[in-house]
């Protein structure tokens, strides 16, 4: 199993760190445009698996993409990240260009690939890789979704004051601070609904500090956060590269579902071997049914601004 981390900044080498751990994948390649960087962030990551305990192989290049060549999934982290103060919309004019020549270099030598779309803003460059490579639509993955849903439940334990263990929820919807739509009625701390023991007010805290989880860590790192990031993409790449038909929210093309169409958004999704393996439509209430429509016009409005 060979897997592709294009981008060997934070979140890539994290991505890559955190896949070659599991020990799942065969080979992992990092790609990066600046000369050497890759090779070295390759080179650091190899030293550690004699200490880690792993033998997946990790090599780097310099926009070599023939050095991908037969890649089963592939993960787009390339792009600027986000500085406090940035929405992820703004990086659009950047990243596009970016995401569209590396899926098109990816699928040229990796044609049967996968892709695992992480730069922002995400929904959108999902739906752009889209239209740029033709794959069928369960072969692209937009990753936010896995990451939401994995801040939604470090703050509801912590609101719950419980082990994160015990903790489950979801977050569907755009990957965006106003686009976010975390399941409150369907939190739980072993099975029993978050609301048995939290407050309508304190959850409604964990959902407005869940939307803005991404901005509060670029306001405190001053970049865009690397360790969450990479440990969703590598359990997204482990649920597929093992067939697990895992559930995770991802961004996928919806034609329909979720009374949706023509456009990438978060909703619960099955992954295998064959990437998106089942759209999992779940009954919303109105006002979630409202608040998902309010997204998508977002993610619309966004993915507007690439013919602009």
């Amino acid at each position: 199993m060979k897997v592709t981390v294009v981008g060997a900044g934070a979140v890539g080498a994290s991505c890559a760190e955190y896949i070659a751990i599991k020990d799942f994948a065969s080979e992992v390649v990092l790609v990066d445009i600046k000369e050497g960087y890759a090779e070295g962030k390759a080179m650091d990551l190899m030293q550690t698996a004699s200490l880690n305990g792993f033998d997946t192989k990790i090599t780097g290049t310099t926009g070599d993409y023939t050095k991908t060549a037969g890649s089963h999934i592939a993960v787009i982290t390339s792009g600027i990240p986000r500085k406090p103060g940035m929405t992820r919309e703004e990086l659009i004019g950047i990243n596009a260009g970016i995401v569209k020549t590396v899926s098109e270099n990816l699928v040229k030598h990796s044609p049967d690939v996968i892709l695992i779309v992480v730069s922002n803003p995400m929904d959108t460059m999902t739906y752009l890789a889209h239209k740029v490579t033709g794959l069928p639509k369960n072969r692209i993955i937009g990753m936010g979704g896995a990451l939401d849903s994995a801040r939604f439940k470090y703050r509801l334990a912590e609101a719950l004051e419980a082990p994160i263990s015990d903790v489950d929820g979801m977050v569907i919807g755009g990957h965006s601070d106003k686009g976010m739509v975390p399941l409150t009625r369907l939190a739980t701390r072993n099975s029993v609904l978050a609301s048995e023991f939290l407050s309508e007010d304190r959850l409604n805290q964990v959902l407005e500090d869940t939307k803005v989880g991404g901005a509060t860590l670029t306001k405190l790192l001053g970049t865009s956060a690397w360790y969450a990031p990479g440990a969703a993409v590598s359990g997204l790449v482990q649920a597929i590269a093992c067939d697990q038909k895992k559930m995770f929210p991802c961004s996928t093309l919806l034609e329909g579902e979720y009374g949706l169409n023509d456009l990438c958004i978060g909703v619960p999704v099955l992954l295998g071997k064959n990437g998106i393996e089942k759209i999992v439509e779940i009954e919303l209430t109105d006002a979630e049914k409202a608040k998902m429509q309010e997204s998508a016009a977002g993610v619309k409005a966004t993915n507007g601004l690439l013919d602009a």
